[in-house]
């Protein structure tokens, strides 16, 4: 390989921060912190909700917990608490190291941090009091769009302060990644949650909708997701990334093929259908994409593959990985119109948004969780065992509940096509909604397993040349 990269996280040892510390330690406990406590809520959503579709709801009538009221606080609540909280904590952990500069100041990221908490109880409570907003993952009450815009803009001025000191210097990708982010989640909430409600209705709105929902998939999650896999990975590995030239084909073709493609989730609607080829064509280009990228990071371990088992973290990242590519294999299938006719609202939309959502995501969040918290505690996981209990509660239930999703989405598509009776449908997915409801208990049990696992942690002595270890290394292997 002549393009192999040469480009790597940068050296710990600040520069110009004077008695500052580099890392703010606290700030990223606290939205790790945080993060598990929003994940927590939107599991208990997500988990209530469930119940419904056996008829065993537990607050029947009750109009304040009604079941389309608890999904939204899921789906909500899993984006704006559970997964932005655990960015900031990836970002504030990174930037600083790969720049060799601190954030703008401490005191702006605690007000954002306890600003953002308080913006998301406003959400919860407005949801739950009937102010959602009638789009798609905007749900977020009105009332409060102008303040997360606000304060997403405080977090972004703080985190890309230290990037444009580097003037002059090459941008490793991880930053690539951010710094494209931090402006398309601006403009995209802000398009998402007022031009369809307020200036564009009908089709157009409905097309612009489907851009946001998209989007905030693509040119939010997505590329902080693979920012921060970008700076973990090779540092954890101790080896640069296999190819620096691969790393930005892939940032150049999701900045380019994925805006493209949030018409595909209103295909056979009123929108004109040459958008929607247009999205059907790009969202296959994406998974061209996606492919350079996966081979990327999997050359990168080749000859390492052992610490697939030694260490927790390259596990959690491998593992979301393999789910990645299967989501954006899965979606260049989906969106074939032949395709769209038998699972256009199935079930199996439902296991395609939990597979992209937690398996890939929540993977890697969870990987860089079980890396960073001894680093932060300054003390060694308690317990192997209990990260492997984590581990595999989460990920067997994730994926089990994907495929039993999946399955049961195919078997609705065709009991639709073939004019059954709706309570035929009905009545032969009872089984996979219960099964659905256990995998979910799983990935309870094991998120459990983990905020306890990580609070005895935090208890346990500290022995001096552990702490000492843990202060001043670079990730290691478990």
């Amino acid at each position: 390989m002549t393009d192999r990269a040469t480009t790597h996280p940068a050296p710990l040892a600040p520069s110009g921060a004077g008695e500052r510390p580099l890392v703010n330690l606290t700030l990223v406990k606290y939205h790790i912190i945080a993060s598990l406590v929003w994940f927590f809520v939107g599991l208990t959503g997500g988990f209530l909700f469930s119940m419904q579709f056996f008829r065993y709801y537990p607050f029947p009538g009750v109009e304040l917990l009604s079941p389309g009221r608890v999904r939204m606080v899921h789906t909500n609540m899993m984006a704006y608490g559970f997964i932005l909280n655990a960015y900031f904590a990836g970002m504030l952990w990174a930037i600083p190291r790969l720049t060799g500069f601190p954030i703008l100041s401490d005191k702006l990221g605690k007000v954002f941090f306890w600003g953002w908490q308080v913006i998301l109880a406003f959400v919860v409570g407005g949801i739950l009091t009937g102010h959602a907003q009638a789009v798609e993952w905007g749900e977020t009450p009105i009332f409060t769009d102008p303040f997360i815009a606000l304060w997403a803009l405080l977090g972004i001025v703080n985190l890309v302060a230290p990037i444009l000191k580097t003037r002059g210097r090459p941008l490793y990708v991880t930053l690539w990644y951010f710094t494209a982010s931090f402006v398309w989640t601006i403009l995209n909430y802000l398009m998402g949650n007022y031009i369809p409600q307020f200036f564009v209705p009908g089709a157009g709105g409905a097309a612009v909708a489907g851009l946001f929902i998209h989007d905030l998939v693509g040119l939010f999650v997505t590329p902080i997701g693979w920012g921060l896999m970008y700076y973990f990975v090779p540092s954890i590995l101790n080896r640069p990334i296999w190819s620096h030239a691969l790393s930005l084909v892939g940032f150049w073709g999701l900045a380019f093929f994925y805006p493209l493609n949030g018409v595909h989730h209103f295909l056979y609607s009123t929108i004109p259908m040459y958008v929607q080829y247009g999205a059907v064509t790009a969202t296959v280009a994406v998974e061209l994409v996606v492919t350079t990228v996966i081979v990327n990071f999997f050359m990168t371990l080749r000859g390492m593959g052992r610490t697939l088992v030694t260490s927790l973290p390259i596990r959690w990242f491998y593992t979301g990985m393999v789910a990645y590519f299967t989501t954006c294999l899965q979606c260049a299938v989906q969106v074939q119109l032949p395709v769209q006719q038998i699972i256009h609202f199935t079930d199996w939309v439902v296991a395609h948004a939990h597979l992209v959502m937690f398996a890939v995501f929540g993977s890697w969040i969870m990987g860089f969780f079980t890396e960073l918290w001894p680093r932060l505690v300054r003390r060694p996981w308690k317990s192997r065992a209990l990260l492997e209990w984590h581990y595999w509660l989460t990920t067997l239930g994730i994926w089990l509940m994907f495929l039993t999703l999946t399955a049961l989405g195919l078997q609705e598509g065709y009991l639709w096509r073939g004019l059954n009776p709706w309570e035929d449908m009905l009545r032969s997915a009872i089984p996979f909604w219960v099964f659905r409801t256990f995998t979910g208990l799983m990935i309870i049990a094991g998120t459990v397993v983990f905020a306890y696992h990580a609070w005895a942690t935090a208890r346990q002595p500290a022995p001096a040349a552990v702490a000492e270890r843990v202060e001043g290394a670079e990730p290691a292997a478990l």
